[in-house]
Formats: C-alpha cells, sequence, structure tokens
C-alpha cells in the first residue's frame, strides 16, 4: 500500500455493512481506511479524494484488491481477566485520550494500572481520578522511564495477562478481548504484539513518520519460535523489528517476569531513548518462548505532528537502535555470531535508510553519517546508563543464548548402556562389584548414530552459538 504525501484522511470501513460514498473535509486528498470484516482487520486500501469525496465505485474497487472478504477468518476473542499497563510522565491530556479509548472496550473484565514516573505535579492523577472508573487504578513511580513504568505495571498486576500500550495510543475496543483470545487459542504463546497504525496523517511530518518507522507490520498472523525461524530475516532472531513495537504488546506475567522484565537502563526517560520493546522481545525468543503477531489486535498512534517532534523521535529510534546493538555486543557470547552476521546486518541498514529517505520532504536531514553517530552515541548511553542502574539495584536483565544439546556419539551411549545395565544384573543378583574390568563392553566401531541423545545419560555442554548484530524497522 503507498500513500501519496498528501493531506491524508484516516478512517475504517467494515465489508460487512452497506457501502457509501465518503465525504470528509475538502481538505483532504486522499483517504486510507482500514478495511475489516465484522471487525476484524483484512487490510488497509488509499483512495484519492476530490474536494474529499470519493464514490462508492471508487472504494469499492480499491476493497476488491483485498481479496475475498470470506478469506477473513474472525479473531478469537476471551473475557480472560487482563490488565492493561499505561506507563507515562506530564502528558494529562493523552493520557485522558488513552484511557478513553481503553475504557471504551467491550472487555468485561479489564483493569488499567496507570504508572505515573517521576511526575512535575498533580495533572495525570487527577486526569486518572477525572475518569470516575474503578476500573483505573493509579500508581505513582519514583523513578524515570517507560522500562521503569511497565516493570512496576507487570509487579501490580493481579492476571496472567498483562497488556502495554504508551499514553500517544487509542486501542480498539476489540482490542483487549482478541489479546486475551489469542492467548486462550495458544497456549504456547508468551508474549504478542499487533498492528500500531497512524492516527492521523495530516501533516508532513505525520506522513514521514509513518513511513520512516514502518510500525505496521501487516495483517498477516505470524509465530516465531527457535525452532522454526523465519525464512524473511537472515538476522533472525536478532530481528526485533520483525516482531512489532511496545506501544502493542502483551504478555503472560509468568514467564515475563521470569524472563526479568523490561531492561531500565533502555527505552524512554533515559539516555537511550528506546530499544526497551526490541530487547525485550527478542529476549522473551532467546528464553525458548513463543512470539506471536496477531491483526485482530490493533490500535492507532499519534505520529509526532512537527518538525522538531519528529526530528527528536527520530533521534531517540537511533539511539535506542544503538544502546540494542551495543547490548548483544557486549554480551560474553554475542560478538562470533554478529560477524558471521555483519553481511545482513549492513544490508538491513541500507534498507532503513532508503525507507527514511523515501520517507518524503518533511524528514529531517540525517545521512549516513549521522545515523552512525546515532548508534555510536546510543551504545555508549546504554554502556553508562547500565552501570548506573545495576548500581541502584534496577533491571537490567542479560541476553542468554541458549546451548544447543550436543549428540553423543552411539558407539559411547551403547557402551554406557551396557556398563549400565551390567551393574543393574549386579545389584539385583547381589554380586559385589570388583572393578571396571570384570563387566567391559565389548568395543565397537565409532559410527555415526542419529538416534539422539541416551535420556539416562548427561548432556556434554558445548560452546554455545552466539548472538549477532540486530537491526529494526
Amino acid at each position: 500500500m503507498t500513500t501519496p504525501d498528501v493531506p491524508t484522511w484516516v478512517g475504517e470501513l467494515d465489508r460487512s455493512a452497506p457501502l457509501r460514498e465518503l465525504q470528509v473535509d475538502p481538505a483532504y486528498r486522499a483517504a486510507r481506511l482500514l478495511v475489516t470484516v465484522a471487525g476484524t482487520p483484512q487490510g488497509q486500501i488509499t483512495v484519492p479524494l476530490v474536494d474529499g469525496y470519493a464514490a462508492v465505485d471508487a472504494l469499492a474497487a480499491a476493497i476488491e484488491s483485498l481479496g475475498p472478504a470470506d478469506a477473513v477468518a474472525p479473531a478469537p476473542v476471551s473475557h480472560e481477566p487482563i490488565t492493561v499497563v499505561v506507563p507515562t510522565r506530564n502528558r494529562p491530556e493523552m493520557v485522558a485520550r488513552c484511557l478513553r479509548a481503553v475504557l471504551a472496550s467491550d472487555h468485561p473484565a479489564l483493569t488499567v494500572v496507570v504508572v505515573d514516573n517521576d511526575p512535575d505535579d498533580e495533572r495525570t492523577a487527577r486526569a486518572v481520578a477525572a475518569t470516575g472508573s474503578p476500573r483505573v487504578r493509579y500508581v505513582r513511580e519514583s523513578r524515570r522511564g517507560t522500562s521503569v513504568g511497565r516493570n512496576r505495571g507487570l509487579a501490580e498486576a493481579r492476571t496472567e495477562y498483562v497488556a502495554f500500550t504508551d499514553d500517544d495510543t487509542e486501542v480498539d475496543p476489540a482490542w483487549a478481548s482478541r489479546i486475551a483470545g489469542a492467548f486462550a487459542a495458544d497456549p504456547d504463546l508468551a508474549c504478542l504484539s499487533g498492528p500500531v497504525l497512524a492516527a492521523r496523517l495530516g501533516s508532513p511530518e505525520e506522513r514521514a513518520a509513518d513511513v520512516a518507522l514502518a510500525w505496521n507490520k501487516g495483517f498477516t498472523p505470524r509465530r516465531f519460535t527457535l525452532a522454526e525461524p523465519p525464512a524473511d530475516s537472515p538476522i533472525f532472531p536478532f530481528s526485533p523489528g520483525l516482531f512489532g513495537i511496545g506501544a502493542n504488546m502483551a504478555v503472560r506475567a509468568t514467564p515475563a517476569r521470569a524472563a526479568g522484565g523490561f531492561d531500565e537502563a533502555m527505552g524512554p526517560g533515559t539516555p537511550t531513548k528506546g530499544g526497551e520493546d526490541c530487547e525485550f522481545l527478542v529476549r522473551m525468543i532467546l528464553a525458548g518462548h513463543v512470539l506471536g503477531y496477531v491483526p485482530g489486535a490493533y490500535l492507532w498512534h499519534h505520529h509526532r505532528p512537527d518538525q522538531n517532534a519528529l526530528r527528536a523521535q527520530l533521534e531517540g529510534y537511533g539511539l535506542g537502535l544503538g544502546s540494542f546493538l551495543a547490548k548483544v555486543a557486549l554480551s560474553p557470547e554475542g560478538r562470533a555470531v554478529a560477524l558471521r552476521r555483519l553481511p545482513a546486518a549492513v544490508a538491513r541498514l541500507r534498507h532503513i535508510a532508503s525507507r527514511e529517505g523515501g520517507a518524503g520532504d518533511a524528514m529531517p536531514d540525517s545521512g549516513a553519517a549521522v545515523r552512525l553517530a546515532r548508534l555510536g552515541r546510543g551504545g555508549w548511553a546504554y554502556l553508562r546508563r547500565s552501570r548506573t542502574v545495576r548500581s541502584l539495584g534496577g533491571a537490567v536483565p542479560p541476553i542468554e543464548v541458549p546451548v544447543p544439546p550436543s549428540t553423543v556419539p552411539g558407539y559411547i551411549r551403547r557402551a554406557a548402556a551396557a556398563r549400565q545395565a551390567a551393574e543393574h544384573a549386579r545389584r539385583v543378583a547381589g554380586t559385589p562389584h570388583t572393578g571396571p574390568a570384570e563387566h567391559r563392553a565389548a568395543p565397537e566401531t565409532p559410527q555415526a548414530d542419529a538416534d539422539g541423545p541416551d535420556p539416562v545419560l548427561p548432556q556434554a555442554r558445548t560452546t554455545p552459538e552466539n548472538p549477532g548484530a540486530a537491526l529494526t524497522g
């Protein structure tokens, strides 16, 4: 889907309802529409507008390009209890808008924890109180940072399903029910993300951010595990942009807590500015968990509407990526594989640069030297911040790479099994053991054996495969 760089109206259109002509503000020259089938998203279309108008025929033709409506399977839903965590700081108007959307949910057993990180005043507390909802709980956290806020929310949650969103989003009414439905439908799923769609595309900066950040990962369900690497990511599992972002993420609380939660040296509110969601998702994959991408659990994100805000956001994006790469490189197990993945990493950097270069005239100037400088500054910022956080007792969970099981040669396994059988026979017969030579197994010719290791033998620990370079986007 390509959206022209013109003022674009954003909306939704359900194929199960009668199709009508579109008439919006004449200032809009295009419309981007999320097309759903009984609420389940199928895809997005862009149609041109003339004086804010598009005829039924034009809409129908664009919709047909998505394929038949009956090919869309309804998103599973569940009403298992769920907690929504919203970390924030000094943005009461945004929090109020976010809470209105969350509280409009169709989920009957939803609670919200708003974590106010090191606030300057009581405005956020008053915004929460103004909702008048007993389902919303305000928590003041003395430490600053989105990761700190998410970890505090995860600790406060009393449900097994915990969803995270940011204060600059508006969730779909079925968002929470579909998150719970995805977990209920797949008991192996430990973490999931969903589409993050642009709420507005009126300004050039909003359109540039939408192209450059590429937060919408499409409308095809996906499942990620170490055992089944995706064919479209040569740097998997160190490809966090593939999994989604923290503005739309949910976890089962038990494995998320066991993995250490979010790295409090990373993310907004710290010198690294970002990267915490990428690092957490990769760490969950490396811990052996299953991650999912659930198109039905979508929300709307308010991109930065002006040049200064967009420049700050893109700088934070680069610093966050640099901090994540630094953490991978600083891992004792990371450097060898990082070098092996270097060609794929360089190719990914070029892809990101190309994408940003095509984001429109509003895109702030950022050549290769600027991007590399951001990566370097992000890495240095993480190195310093992680030391500080550790000294204060904060969470800096390590990246750990699973050790692959070794294969014990068949002749060794059979010899050991023979010794164990002989020892068992002696114990049954009451014969005293007189030494290893008494029941020595006949030597065998070494040969390849594909049967796998015998479960009664300890596995030899081998040098692990190590993490490599990662690039988002």
